[in-house]
């Protein structure tokens, strides 16, 4: 889920309000906040938590919430976690430290250590293209076989991890997600449990759809569906910006124009140009 923001330490609270609705009537079965297209490690602590506070107050229970831990403090993320606890969140989701090269043992007992400080269950996070470290398929096993661990969400984009990890997610009883949304279709077929995409900020039920047609077998509309996500992300996620933020820009910028929320995003990324937004206007109108 995107995080809307009114500027770097107020959230747009009615953007937020229009966005859950929005994604709980589309069918979506959980909320991811605090990740890459929350923004989460540019917010400061106190955004944070007032985010997670809010997002639980308006879901009510009605679906799950899960709540990332960006931060490469063991402590921060401790804390972070305590609050999510406190304030009704259902699991939190750890990605690996960022910054400093770590090998596979320095990442399995962070990982490690930090799930036996947390009290919720708990989902990892791959995504190297922005960490710059990769749970190995021997960490991300070894990690599963705690009972804390409930499954992984991957964006590594490695359709032979994946698929390695499938192997390993289905006959542990663990759950597997597929990051890119371009390969949800494929991700499914290969024994994925399903999508946790930004574009379902956009249009939730078209991503609902393409799940639901991909566990009942029926391949045909699972194929047209993931043609009109390729259409999204060929159009949303081109344009200004660099890597996740030419993403982010691009959701929030939809968002505004679809009239749900503000388009702010925090430094240091930044909205989408005007080049862009008219871009989206004509692929949405």
């Amino acid at each position: 889920m995107v995080t809307p923001l009114l500027d770097e330490e107020r959230l747009d609270v009615k953007g937020l309000n229009n966005l859950i609705e929005h994604l709980i009537s589309g069918g979506v079965h959980g909320l991811f906040i605090l990740g890459t297209t929350g923004e989460g490690p540019s917010l400061n602590d106190s955004l944070r938590i007032d985010l997670i506070e809010k997002v639980c107050e308006i879901v009510e229970g009605r679906i799950p919430v899960l709540v990332g831990l960006m931060d490469s403090s063991f402590k921060e993320s401790v804390l972070l976690a305590e609050q999510a606890t406190k304030l009704g969140a259902q699991a939190v989701v750890i990605a690996p430290p960022c910054f400093f090269q770590i090998g596979q043992d320095e990442l399995y007992h962070f990982v490690d250590q930090l799930i036996d400080e947390i009290t919720l269950p708990v989902y990892l996070y791959n995504n190297p293209a922005l960490t710059k470290v990769s749970f190995a398929l021997e960490s991300a096993q070894k990690l599963l076989q705690k009972d804390k661990v409930k499954g992984i969400k991957d964006s590594s984009g490695d359709m032979i991890f994946y698929q390695n990890l499938a192997s390993y997610t289905e006959a542990s009883e663990t759950s597997l997600f597929i990051g890119p949304e371009e390969l949800l279709m494929e991700s499914l077929l290969v024994g994925g449990e399903g999508g946790i995409p930004g574009g379902a900020n956009i249009f939730p039920q078209l991503y609902v759809d393409l799940y639901s047609a991909g566990k009942s077998g029926d391949w045909q509309q699972a194929q047209e569906l993931q043609k009109k996500v390729m259409k999204l992300s060929n159009t949303v996620y081109q344009g200004e910006g660099y890597g996740a933020g030419r993403v982010i820009n691009g959701i929030k910028s939809t968002l505004k124009h679809l009239g749900v929320c503000n388009d702010y995003i925090a430094k240091p990324l930044r909205k989408a140009g005007l080049n862009k937004v008219k871009q989206i206007q004509q692929w949405v109108n």
